[in-house]
Parts: structure tokens; sequence; C-alpha cells
């Protein structure tokens, strides 16, 4: 058994092909945004999720709405006002992909809960075997002495057993064939904890993230999740800090000023 901490890593964001969408602005107006946008050298996020909403209104300068008597020329306050206005279904454009390592199985069950607007991909303990078993221990956990020798002698058994069972299934044995390594692997996983430390690809809009680092971040939440959540949340305030500008963060519970966006 090894002590492990849940990290998260961001591993892609939003890329502008910024020719196509000159092209595209050429035709039916608005250069002058790209231009200023561009300039500004803001976060691509943050662009199109501007780009989508102004695709609405046609609102990308004066003029090319009759309708619209007044455009916004500042990307921040145009964003607040969408935030504000709960204009979400722009948000939605903008995709953000981490991997997050570490963190448990009592988290990733919680995580996939919220699938709309997410992708996820987990490891496979069908496939993957373990060799031991890596484990988080909030702090408050780690200063109870008992609960702490009670709880490693119980991993240690279980991880234990995990290596009698490779050797008594002859996994390692050159002449083991594929299939068999897999239904054993199957079988061996049903002695892994909950609390295993395992890593899960999790893609999400900017829409979900918003719902989701408000909701996993509250107090009532288990402690596990608001901890990687108040990662994604200090990731995000860097990545778009316009669209996430509204949130106050009290004691690790990121509180948006607006919410259902």
């Amino acid at each position: 058994m090894r002590q492990v901490e849940p990290s998260v890593e961001l591993l892609a964001k939003p890329s502008i092909d910024w020719e196509s969408m000159r092209t595209y602005l050429d035709e039916v107006g608005g250069t002058s945004w790209a231009e200023r946008v561009e300039e500004a050298d803001s976060p691509d996020a943050e662009d199109i999720v501007e780009f989508s909403g102004r695709m609405c209104y046609r609102s990308w300068e004066p003029g090319l709405n009759p309708n619209v008597s007044r455009v916004r020329t500042d990307s921040s306050q145009y964003l607040g006002n969408v935030i504000k206005s709960q204009h979400g279904s722009v948000l939605e454009h903008a995709n953000f992909t981490f991997v997050l390592h570490n963190v448990s199985r009592v988290l990733t069950h919680e995580l996939i809960r919220h699938r709309a607007g997410s992708a996820f991909s987990q490891e496979s303990l069908r496939y993957v075997r373990l060799a031991d078993i890596p484990f988080w221990f909030p702090e408050w956990a780690r200063e109870d002495s008992e609960l702490m020798e009670r709880s490693l002698k119980v991993l240690d058994t279980l991880e234990e057993h995990q290596k009698w069972m490779t050797e008594h299934f002859e996994l390692d044995e050159a002449s083991t064939k594929f299939s068999h390594k897999k239904h054993m692997t199957s079988f061996m996983r049903r002695f892994a904890p909950e609390g295993l430390a395992t890593g899960i690809v999790y893609t999400a809009n900017l829409r979900s993230l918003r719902h989701v680092i408000e909701m996993r971040t509250a107090k009532g939440a288990e402690e596990e999740i608001r901890l990687v959540f108040n990662k994604i949340g200090e990731a995000m305030l860097k990545e778009a800090p316009a669209v996430f500008s509204d949130y106050e963060v009290v004691d690790g519970e990121w509180i948006p000023g607006t919410r259902k966006a």
C-alpha cells in the first residue's frame, strides 16, 4: 500500500483557427471584432464563447443587425453579461480536458453522474492488474493513529491477496494467454476497495464545469471531490477568467454570482 495525493492536470483546451474565422467574418461583416479580440490576446475559450454569443444577434459590429442599437466592445463586459443573463448555451462550445490522477473510485462514481456535456475515459481494472493499492487518506484520518494502523492492516491484507492471486492464476507465466489474464484480472478487481486510487480523463464544457464546480465544492460535498474541484476551479479561473470572475470562494466553496448559466 502506498499513500497518494489526488492531482489535476489540464490536457487540452480550445484553440481557434483564426484564418477560418476571418474567412467567415470577412463575408458576413465582423472583421473589426476579430482584429480587436486577436490583439487583446484573450483566451481562445473566451473568444469562441463570445463569437458564438455574437452569432445569435449578429452583433460583431454596429450596423450588421438593425435591431441592435448598441454593441459592447469590451469582451470581459460582454462575457459578464452572458453569465448574468444566463445565456448558458454559448458556454457549451468551449471544452476542456483534464486528467485526474490518484483519485478514488468513490470520486469517479460521483463524477460520472455529471454526464451532460461531459466525456469520461477511466482506467479499467478488467485489463489493468493491480500491483499495489494506492490510497488517499484525508488529513483528519492521518492524525488518528489507531484508525491509520487498522486501515493500513486492511489494505496490506488486500494487497497481499492481489499478489497471491497473481501467482495462483499464473498470470506472469510466459505461456498464459491474454484472455485468461483478462478473465482473472476481472475477478481480482472485486477485492479492490472503492478508495483505490485510479485515473480518469474528464472532458467538460464551460457550462457543465460551472455547474459541477459549484455542486462539488459545496460544504456538504464529499471531501475528496471538494479537493479536486477546488483545483479544477483554480485552473478554470486562470484559463477563462471572464467566465469565472463572478465566483466568490469561501472556505473552499465556489459560490457563483449567477446561477443556472
